[in-house]
């Protein structure tokens, strides 16, 4: 079967005062593709997300999402950022975070519709949080605030799903249940995990790229060691998969 292309790179290149943060990144990714993105701090990560927004622009090459200028595909992309910062002081509830994913479609201060609101509790229903609608959104755990933020990127029902580092919030307990609503999610969308988390990663996600300025990416969630020695400048003795995952790094 044919799956749609969502998103292709070709040669992309991006500096910040001269310095080079990507270069020549050549990546494809199709509908229902699960994509963990690994790699240092530094190593263009957010950057690369970025670009696929349209929020920067590459010093050269071709990027192109949903057959459009990013620009241009951005009501279609989910984005759940790194750092959600908001005043925990401040009393909005669960159903007015999620709420706002709509702006784009409904408009900014036009009242919502039948369907805006339907949309909203279907994204909430999908994430677990329904019942949560009327809690202040300050008053929940990490993992259910990341939920809740997921559910805002869901409302606007994206064809793609970014996340940048989603589970740094998340105790571990709650970071299986996560990953396990991604894996759901993936049935609907494309989605792109950036993550420090190798372990979890090589487990859940389908397709691994290394990013290091360079990316290093063969469309399998098998990485070799001499990649992953690339990507991170120290030897790598072994990545383990398992119910405990984890990485061994050799002296260095």
């Amino acid at each position: 079967m044919i799956r749609q292309e969502i998103v292709r790179l070709e040669d992309v290149w991006a500096y910040y005062d001269s310095v080079p943060v990507l270069e020549g990144i050549d990546l494809v990714i199709e509908q229902s593709d699960f994509l963990g993105i690994i790699g240092p701090n530094g190593g263009g990560k957010s950057t690369l997300l970025k670009i696929i927004l349209g929020l920067v622009k590459p010093s050269r090459g071709r990027v192109s999402v949903l057959g459009n200028h990013p620009e241009r595909s951005r009501g279609s992309i989910g984005y759940v950022p790194q750092h959600n910062l908001f005043d925990h002081e401040f009393p909005i509830s669960v159903w007015d975070v999620v709420s706002m994913g709509r702006y784009a479609r409904a408009g900014l201060f036009k009242p919502y519709g039948r369907q805006d609101k339907k949309a909203v509790e279907k994204a909430l229903q999908t994430v677990g949080m329904l019942n949560y609608s009327n809690r202040q959104i300050a008053r929940l755990s990490g993992g259910e605030q990341q939920r809740v933020f997921i559910a805002r990127s869901l409302v606007a029902e994206p064809r793609l799903l970014l996340l940048d580092e989603p589970t740094a919030s998340v105790d571990p307990a709650m970071q299986t249940e996560f990953y396990e609503l991604l894996e759901r999610l993936k049935q609907q969308m494309a989605i792109v995990l950036v993550s420090h988390d190798i372990g979890a990663v090589s487990i859940y996600v389908d397709k691994v790229a290394c990013l290091n300025r360079q990316l290093f990416y063969h469309g399998s969630k098998e990485i070799a060691p001499e990649i992953l020695e690339a990507t991170y400048k120290c030897p790598v003795q072994m990545i383990a998969h398992g119910t405990v995952p984890h990485r061994v790094l050799l002296k260095h």
